[in-house]
């Protein structure tokens, strides 16, 4: 083993076997034997298990020999997954002589995370050296996009057929919200709606058969706006001559007790990744604007009954949407009430609920919870280094180029009074051709 990790660097990582995978019958006997075992469940049309599954296949070649790496089909496995409590995908378990140990992780599970709960088991001595023996690479780009959303695609696309080198960056696979996203009435092109995983790979296959560098499913360690430097996985530097903003935006939590204890047990943001375990269960949607009620759609085709509970009188979602949900005999609605915690009873979720008029709070038990209530920026690495507006999103002029010389801005996370993947895609265009003509 010293001698194999001793080899790996990022140019050659992606080319490592892929993780074992075994099924419910299996799973006693892996789990006991006598090695420390990380168990991976994962579900098809996933973006957040498409993300993780290269972090796994990297890490198993590292730690291969201290821990057994192994992944479970959820879909394929129901009765094991809900014996589990494995509510949501995908979702690591970590076992050590047959028991369960360490912190389960789900959703968009970063590598770093992963790595300290493996020292756990595998021992932090050992993971140091382990990890100490990958070397640095640098990469040099003349421009790095981070975020692959529809704006850090386009943008991609259109410096690539500019013969300009870039390299795209993200924490997850291509796409961005708009790859969770269940079907996608209007964007220009299509007749039909189109399922937001699908505009997604077709956006990221044009882009990468351009010749985009992809680097993405990767931990961002730091970020340096004025030296354009950006630092993946903790071992390689991306320098380049522009940087590209479109890191996008994350679903806003509610921050009320147990929504952080039963995130991915219970509570989930994301219909296309969750929706298809509730079949015939009763659930609670959480929100009344367009993600709301546009992803109701998708969780009616599964569940029994949906409770929609909403702070106003009214929806704020498109009318057309507005019109399906309410000739959909399984929705019914809350209005003018807020959630005020979450907890557990047996297998229910149980949603304390506040009467805005009244005051008067109860309880709702279901089998369990989608939250809709709008998207914050993602702007935690570098928020301080820019002008914000009031609401914390990135100003910019009409090149799309930020408060910082050669760094550009694209996407939902600019200020703007619109934000749609169309104008993300034009916000990508924009800034790329700015860049294109800089750099000639």
């Amino acid at each position: 083993m010293t001698k194999l990790y001793k080899k790996i660097t990022l140019n050659n990582i992606l080319n490592l076997i892929k993780m074992k995978e075994i099924n419910a019958s299996e799973f006693n006997d892996v789990k006991s034997s006598g090695k420390p075992v990380l168990v991976d469940f994962y579900s098809n049309e996933c973006p957040p298990c498409d993300a993780l599954a290269p972090k796994m296949d990297n890490l198993e070649k590292l730690f291969g020999e201290e821990i057994t790496f192994v992944k479970i089909f959820r879909q394929g496995n129901r009765e094991l997954a809900e014996k589990l409590g494995v509510r949501s995908s995908p979702t690591l378990l970590f076992y050590e002589n047959g028991r369960e140990v360490c912190q389960r992780l789900t959703g968009g599970i970063k590598r770093s995370d992963i790595i300290r709960e493996i020292s756990h088991m595998a021992g932090k001595e050992k993971t140091r050296e382990i990890l100490g023996d990958v070397k640095p690479v640098v990469t040099e780009a003349d421009v790095a996009i981070l975020g692959a959303g529809p704006g850090g695609l386009t943008a991609g696309l259109y410096l690539c057929q500019a013969k300009v080198n870039t390299v795209l960056i993200d924490v997850a696979l291509p796409g961005g919200y708009m790859a969770t996203t269940h079907m996608i009435s209007n964007y220009p092109g299509f007749i039909d709606p189109q399922p937001g995983y699908m505009l997604s790979h077709n956006m990221s296959e044009q882009t990468k058969r351009c010749g985009t560098v992809y680097k993405v499913a990767v931990d961002v360690t730091s970020v340096d706006l004025v030296r354009k430097e950006v630092v993946i996985d903790a071992y390689e530097t991306i320098k380049a001559k522009k940087i590209v903003i479109a890191t996008g935006t994350t679903p806003r939590k509610l921050n009320i007790p147990g929504e952080q204890e039963f995130m991915g047990n219970g509570i989930s943001y994301c219909a296309t990744c969750d929706a298809k375990y509730f079949d015939n269960k009763e659930v609670i949607i959480i929100g009344g604007g367009n993600s709301a009620i546009e992803e109701s759609a998708l969780i009616s085709k599964f569940a029994s009954s949906i409770t929609i509970i909403h702070q106003f009188d009214k929806l704020q979602a498109n009318r057309e949407s507005q019109e399906k949900a309410f000739a959909d005999p399984k929705i019914s609605f809350m209005f003018e009430h807020e959630p005020r915690s979450f907890s557990r009873k047996g297998d229910k979720m149980e949603v304390e609920v506040e009467d805005l008029k009244t005051g008067r709070r109860r309880t709702i038990a279901k089998d369990g919870v989608f939250v809709f209530i709008g998207l914050v920026p993602n702007l935690s690495m570098f928020a301080d280094k820019l002008d914000l507006d009031e609401w914390g999103y990135i100003k910019t002029n009409e090149d799309m180029q930020t408060s910082i010389e050669g760094v550009y801005s694209v996407g939902d996370i600019n200020s703007k009074k619109y934000r749609q993947i169309t104008t993300a895609v034009a916000d990508g265009t924009i800034a790329a051709i700015a860049i294109t003509r800089e750099l000639d």
